[in-house]
């Protein structure tokens, strides 16, 4: 999988949001806020590929968290990554 290209995070008042524009004409504007674990991944993975279990390692070299912990915490990036359609799937 792999991050889609066009979206950028940006810092807007002390938070690290990506604006995910809905349909034209339809007022489905969200907000994606990221914390300092989603922000460091975004910036490590934005140009790879990459798995749960990648994303997991990256976790727990830059955090040292357990690797189950590790594990919970990159499937839900992950998920919601894909429930915003900021993901590619191969």
């Amino acid at each position: 999988m792999r991050i889609r290209k066009g979206f950028k995070v940006q810092s807007v008042g002390g938070e690290n949001i990506i604006l995910l524009q809905g349909t034209y004409g339809v007022d489905t504007t969200k907000i994606m806020s990221f914390n300092q674990t989603s922000l460091f991944l975004w910036n490590l993975y934005e140009n790879k590929d990459f798995t749960v279990e990648q994303v997991a390692t990256s976790i727990i070299e830059e955090f040292g968290i357990d690797r189950d912990l590790a594990l919970k915490d990159a499937a839900a990036w992950i998920d919601a990554l894909v429930q915003n359609r900021l993901i590619e799937l191969q």
